[in-house]
């Protein structure tokens, strides 16, 4: 889908939108955006996003995560790994298909995520200190717009967006 750039706005303002963004990308990617303190750079995105996902939608099997995430089986396989390796996650039998593998949080994944969650609070706190409620919100609110368009646009594509569906 092709647009033309006057109708969008001031290709000034576009300039600068697409800079900020690349930056935002590249500080985001330096520092994981992983909070403060010991907890800090301590996960990496792909366990963080694995992690908030099963405890958003419980236990499910690997083709359910991975088309909860869009991502492939096999990725998703290759990156739980590590986590059930290091306790982080549990594969039990399915219910109601022992032959079926299903993933879940364990205790310890349970509270690790919780500790990497409250790290990354205390972070966007600080990073946003002297902002008010009203522009937190706004924020929030545009950056979430802007990821579900950049998500419905790799949709189009056919090109994977874990990392920018809701709840990720």
């Amino acid at each position: 889908m092709s647009m033309d750039m006057t109708s969008v706005g001031d290709t000034g303002l576009l300039d600068t939108l697409q800079h900020e963004v690349a930056l935002f990308a590249r500080r985001a990617e330096q520092t994981r955006l992983g909070g403060v303190g010991q907890v800090r750079n301590s996960m990496d995105r792909a366990a963080y996003l694995l992690l908030n996902r099963l405890d958003n939608e419980g236990p499910m099997g690997v083709k359910a995560l991975a088309a909860s995430m869009g991502i492939d089986s096999s990725t998703v396989t290759r990156q739980v790994a590590p986590l059930v390796d290091t306790g982080l996650v549990k594969r039990t039998s399915h219910p109601e298909d022992g032959r079926a593998v299903v993933l879940q949080l364990s205790p310890r994944g349970q509270a690790r995520l919780e500790e990497v969650r409250s790290s990354r609070r205390q972070l966007m706190a600080e990073l946003t200190h002297d902002w008010t409620p009203e522009e937190r919100e706004s924020f929030c609110t545009l950056l979430t717009r802007f990821n579900s368009a950049l998500s419905a646009r790799m949709s189009m594509q056919g090109v994977p967006a874990a990392e920018t569906q809701q709840g990720s």
